[in-house]
C-alpha cells in the first residue's frame, strides 16, 4: 500500500522537460529527495508544502528512491489542458489527457517496411544499443519506443535525456501508460508504425524505462514483454534483433552467461528473431532464434567517447563487460540489416 507524507520544498536541485529533482523537508535530520512531475502535479518552488509518496525510499529501492511529489499544497487548483481525449494513468487520481499520435495520423500504413527493431529487456540496455549504431553508422536516425513495463514518466530517464541530447535518439514514442514522449502512443504496435513513418526512423530501439520488475521466477518478470515486442515488429513486417541480456558481473546464477529472463522470453516468443551476441562471448542461443555474432568496439571507449555514463544494476562495462558488449552487438546487428544488409 502507498505511503504519503507532507513537507516543505528546500531546493530545486535540478530540471528539464517534465521533471524537477527537489530536496524536501520532511521533519527529519536533513532534506530527502524528491522528484515533481510537472506535467501531472505542475511546477513547485522553494518554500511550497508539498505531499509525497514515499513509498519507494520505505522499501529501500534503487531506481525509484525518491519521493515523488503526490501534489503541491501552496495551489488550490491546477490544469494544463491536454491535446486530445486519449487519457493514460487512466482512473488513477493522475490519470492525464495526453492525447495520442494516433488521432493526428489515423491512415498510417500498418507495416515496418522492414525496420530493424531492436528488443531490450533493460532500460541500461538502449543506451548502449543507440551509442553503437551511431559508431557503426553514423547519421542513423533512431526512435526510442518506452514500453509501460516499469518507469511510467519518459522525464524519470536521465539516460534518454542523455541520449537524446547527443543526438543518438531522435525522437521518443511511449505506449500504453507510459507518458511524455515526442509522441503518445496506444498500443506498442502502433507505436512501431508511428516510429518508422512519422519519425522516419532507420531503427527503432524498443525497451522499458527505468525500474526493470523482477521476481527471481521465470515468468515474474517485465523482461518477458521481449517476446511480445519481437512478435509485433515480425507480424509488422519488421526485422526483430534481440538485445540479450548477459551477465558475467551479476553475483546471481540465473544472470550468468544468457540471463535466465532472455531464455524465458525467446521461448515465449512466436517468431523467430535474430539475437545478436558478441563474437568470441561463448553465448548459445536456443534455436529456432538465429544466433549472430559481431565484433564489437571497446564499449567503455566508446561510451566515454560520447560522455556517456551507463550502469547496469550499479555496474559499468569494466565491471560486467559481457553485459555491455551483448548490448553493443545488438545495436551493430540493426545496422547491417540496413543499406542492403541480409
Amino acid at each position: 500500500m502507498p505511503s504519503f507524507r507532507t513537507g516543505t520544498v528546500v531546493e530545486v536541485l535540478s530540471e528539464r522537460r517534465g521533471i524537477q529533482r527537489l530536496t524536501v523537508d520532511l521533519g527529519g535530520p536533513a532534506p530527502e529527495r524528491a522528484y515533481a512531475l510537472v506535467d501531472l502535479v505542475g511546477p513547485v518552488a522553494p518554500g511550497d508544502g508539498v505531499v509525497v509518496n514515499t513509498t519507494a525510499v520505505d522499501l529501500g529501492l534503487g531506481t525509484g528512491g525518491w519521493h515523488v511529489v503526490h501534489w503541491n499544497l501552496a495551489r488550490e487548483s491546477w490544469s494544463r489542458p491536454g491535446p486530445g481525449h486519449i487519457v493514460k494513468l487512466r482512473y488513477t487520481s493522475l490519470q492525464a489527457d495526453v492525447g495520442a499520435a494516433e488521432e493526428a495520423h489515423p491512415d498510417l500504413p500498418a507495416t515496418l517496411d522492414g525496420t530493424p527493431v531492436v528488443a531490450c529487456g533493460l532500460h541500461s540496455q538502449v543506451g548502449v544499443v543507440a551509442a553503437s549504431i551511431a559508431a557503426a553508422r553514423p547519421g542513423t536516425r533512431v526512435a526510442y519506443v518506452m514500453t509501460d513495463g516499469a518507469a511510467l514518466p519518459l522525464a524519470l530517464s536521465d539516460l534518454v535525456g542523455a541520449l537524446v541530447d547527443a543526438g543518438l535518439v531522435h525522437t521518443t514514442v511511449t505506449t500504453g501508460h507510459a507518458i511524455g514522449g515526442d509522441l503518445e502512443a496506444v498500443s506498442l504496435p502502433s507505436a512501431l508504425v508511428l516510429a518508422r513513418h512519422v519519425a522516419g526512423a532507420e531503427v527503432v530501439v524498443v525497451g522499458m524505462g527505468p525500474g526493470v520488475v523482477g521476481t527471481g521466477t521465470a515468468l515474474g518478470t517485465t523482461g518477458v514483454e521481449v517476446a511480445s515486442i519481437v512478435d509485433a515488429a515480425a507480424a509488422l513486417g519488421g526485422r526483430p534483433v534481440v538485445c540479450a541480456r548477459a551477465s558475467d558481473g551479476d553475483a546471481r546464477q540465473r544472470h550468468r552467461g544468457l540471463s535466465h529472463h532472455t531464455v524465458t522470453a525467446l521461448g515465449l516468443a512466436r517468431t523467430a528473431a535474430d539475437v545478436a551476441v558478441a563474437r568470441g562471448s561463448g553465448l548459445e542461443v536456443p534455436p529456432p532464434h538465429r544466433q549472430v555474432e559481431v565484433e564489437v568496439p571497446d564499449v567503455a571507449a566508446l561510451l566515454d567517447d560520447l560522455d556517456l555514463r551507463i550502469t547496469t544494476m550499479g555496474r559499468g562495462p569494466d565491471a560486467d563487460p559481457l553485459f555491455f558488449r551483448t548490448a553493443s552487438a545488438a545495436g551493430i546487428v540493426a545496422t547491417g540489416l540496413l543499406d542492403g544488409g541480409r
